[in-house]
């Protein structure tokens, strides 16, 4: 299993948020989380990475390498697009390969543009790339065709379907057609939804 969590709840206040999930993520499983909004689906994302600890319950796995795309980009807004790329990669890069990774999802002409001057859907691919980009166990995707417009969102799922093949994906979603795109096995976390 690359990550396990065994009834692992958490609250904020009176409100409880996950009560009791218990799920195996195998090694090179396509998980969707869905649910309605505010039914836990980002909380949840953050405990299995270790960003917050669950009030109750295990979750193992905490020694996988862990890559993300997260609602909000993360990006250094006053570095440019292949600079932002750079950050995730231990080695020296080949320019050419990163800007064939942009091009594949409509961003030719972009690395060496600011990110502060892009538009928020130019930002988001941004993000993915980078996500993708960056040596992972497990890749967490929070939203990452959101702000896409159609014809774009193909695109990047389609790249994003080839990039990850074969790996440890979690996709937080609300759209059962990307659930339907990749396959994915499904965990509600709203079960009347």
């Amino acid at each position: 299993m690359a990550i396990k969590a065994d009834h692992i709840t958490r609250s904020f206040g009176d409100n409880i948020v996950i009560n009791g999930f218990t799920h195996e993520f195998a090694d090179g499983s396509f998980t969707c989380i869905m649910g309605k909004s505010g039914s836990g689906k980002t909380t949840l994302m953050n405990l299995l990475m270790g960003i917050i600890p669950p009030d109750g319950g295990t979750i193992s796995g905490s020694d996988v390498r862990m890559s993300a795309v997260f609602q909000e980009n993360r990006l250094c807004e006053n570095l440019t697009v292949i600079s932002n790329l750079r950050l995730v990669l231990g080695r020296k890069p080949d320019r050419a390969q990163l800007e064939a990774e942009l091009d594949a999802v409509g961003l030719s002409g972009c690395a060496d543009k600011p990110v502060h001057e892009l538009s928020g859907g130019m930002k988001r691919r941004t993000a993915l790339v980078r996500a993708l980009l960056a040596e992972y166990d497990v890749l967490f995707l929070d939203e990452p065709f959101k702000g896409l417009d159609e014809t774009t969102k193909l695109t990047v799922m389609e790249y994003c379907k080839k990039k990850t093949a074969g790996r440890t994906v979690i996709l937080i979603t609300h759209d059962r057609t990307e659930a339907e795109f990749f396959g994915c096995e499904i965990i509600m976390t709203d079960p009347a939804d």
